[in-house]
């Protein structure tokens, strides 16, 4: 397939950036951070960013950027076509992931659209949690605002892989830092809004003593960057030569971080300031969950608006930049589905017709059965840290130095790694996998007495099930997939 055209400099710094942020960083990173400690949580959390993420986020930019290939197509130059089911296989878990993600964007979308109209505000009198019951009981909405999701990113992709992504993400990511600036600077100027800070940046020492702290920081980084998913790997594969691999990585993990401690600054000082307004403890509700762990995004943050001085402005503001964290973290997974397929011999416009019919129809169950959504988000989440660890076996079987000189220090990068890379990918990072995923394993073991079967939501037994089915059948036919690479797919640089 025709290459369109690459990424501009700073179209791939907003790209990338758009890829990492999304609503983990105002959603899941806030409830985690008061879970372990408040400011003793950030330590290990960046440290990790150093440890896992940032390797992986430049393994990821230097594979699509060689390459010039999708995931499948990318493992198979590397490695041979006999490895091409392994890049089939971290393409797939984050497409997985698309399919459910576009339901929780459809969620944003509509508490944003009733936030604007008043319609939120007004049911909020009657609880915090009837707005929600009424929405994810009713069966159609969830399904019509996941349609709305999975047509915008489909309708921004259409466009044009660069064209589209470029221009959105120059609109959404600085737009979406400015909200979450502005939705910070109100919340801090609200009476016993430094209770939060002083929560949020006071570390509790004694709390770095508990390794559970440690592997939570390890997955929220994990996750959060969006490292290992293949997405800025795609992404890679539509930028120049002359893109520095080491910076371009650096500045996506930093970013990521950054917009964390942003969300962060916005959410604890309201909570702090205007719980006690409900009657209610600031600190239990920041670490409830609630359904699908919606609590403080979607049942709390609310009821907490409708308490703040010109909370009707700011509550819109804060479901807008919730649904452009969403958007530019889900356009990114959409890219990764359609580019294989255009590896694959299919037309960008073919692929994305393909792609968003596929993820709408696999979306629907998530978005009216909260039970399956949990399940799926169980599965891929953890799919993700299979999806780091192979591409650590890639980087490993490719020959460790010889991938960071041959292929990273190659490049036009103003900074080079250095010998750190081959320890990391070599030792710390397999060390990581296997005391994390143990450690998921264990709790999982501990929810449910059925921890085997394949069955229940939050089992060992579906994670195992699920990723077996997947690789049993890309091995089966990994021969016909390889034979149906497009071998025209790379471009000039």
């Amino acid at each position: 397939m025709q290459r369109e055209k690459y990424f501009s400099r700073w179209g791939i710094i907003m790209a990338a950036l758009g890829m990492a942020i999304g609503t983990g960083n105002i959603w899941r990173f806030p409830r985690i951070l008061a879970n372990n400690g408040g400011g003793a949580f950030l330590i290990p959390w960046t440290i990790f960013l150093f440890l896992w993420s940032i390797p992986l986020l430049i393994t990821e930019f230097a594979i699509g950027q060689y390459t010039r290939k999708g995931l499948a197509g990318a493992v198979g130059k590397l490695l041979g076509d006999s490895y091409n089911w392994m890049g089939g296989f971290i393409g797939i878990c984050a497409t997985a992931i698309m399919f459910y993600y576009a339901v929780v964007t459809g969620w944003c979308l509509k508490y944003f659209v009733a936030s604007l109209s008043g319609s939120l505000a007004e049911t909020l009198q009657k609880g915090g949690t009837v707005f929600w019951d009424s929405f994810i009981n009713s069966g159609f909405e969830p399904i019509l605002y996941h349609l709305l999701a999975i047509s915008i990113g489909s309708l921004i992709i259409y466009r044009g892989v660069v064209t589209g992504i470029e221009r959105a993400n120059k609109i959404m990511i600085p737009t979406l830092v400015v909200l979450l600036m502005f939705t910070a600077i109100r919340a801090l100027t609200l009476p016993g809004a430094l209770n939060g800070i002083n929560y949020l940046f006071n570390p509790d020492w004694q709390r770095l003593t508990d390794y559970k702290i440690w592997l939570e920081a390890l997955s929220q980084s994990a996750w959060s960057t969006g490292a290992g998913w293949g997405l800025l790997l795609t992404y890679a594969t539509y930028t120049r030569r002359r893109e520095d691999i080491v910076l371009n990585s650096f500045i996506t993990g930093f970013g990521d971080n950054s917009a964390s401690l942003l969300a962060s600054l916005a959410i604890f000082p309201a909570v702090f300031a205007l719980a006690p307004l409900l009657g209610a403890d600031p600190a239990a509700k920041l670490i409830e969950s609630g359904p699908a762990s919606t609590g403080l995004t979607f049942i709390w943050m609310p009821q907490l608006f409708q308490k703040m001085p010109m909370g009707s402005v700011f509550m819109p503001l804060f479901f807008l930049t919730l649904s452009f964290a969403a958007f530019s973290s889900l356009i990114s997974m959409f890219v990764l589905a359609v580019r294989m397929l255009n590896d694959w011999g299919i037309s960008q416009k073919r692929a994305v017709i393909w792609v968003a019919s596929v993820g709408f129809l696999l979306g629907i169950p998530s978005a009216v059965n909260l039970t399956f959504f949990e399940n799926q988000d169980w599965v891929w989440g953890l799919g993700l840290l299979v999806n780091g660890l192979f591409l650590t076996i890639i980087v490993c079987k490719y020959g460790v130095t010889h991938f960071r000189l041959t292929i990273i220090n190659s490049a036009e990068n103003d900074f080079s790694t250095g010998r750190w890379y081959d320890f990391l990918m070599k030792y710390i990072l397999p060390i990581e996998f296997f005391a994390l995923m143990s450690w998921w394993f264990y709790q999982a073991s501990g929810w449910q007495t059925e921890w085997w079967n394949p069955f229940k939501g939050l089992s060992i037994g579906t994670c195992l099930f699920q990723w077996g089915i997947v690789m049993l059948l890309l091995i089966i036919f990994n021969k016909k997939l390889s034979q149906k690479l497009s071998p025209n797919t790379g471009g000039q640089s």
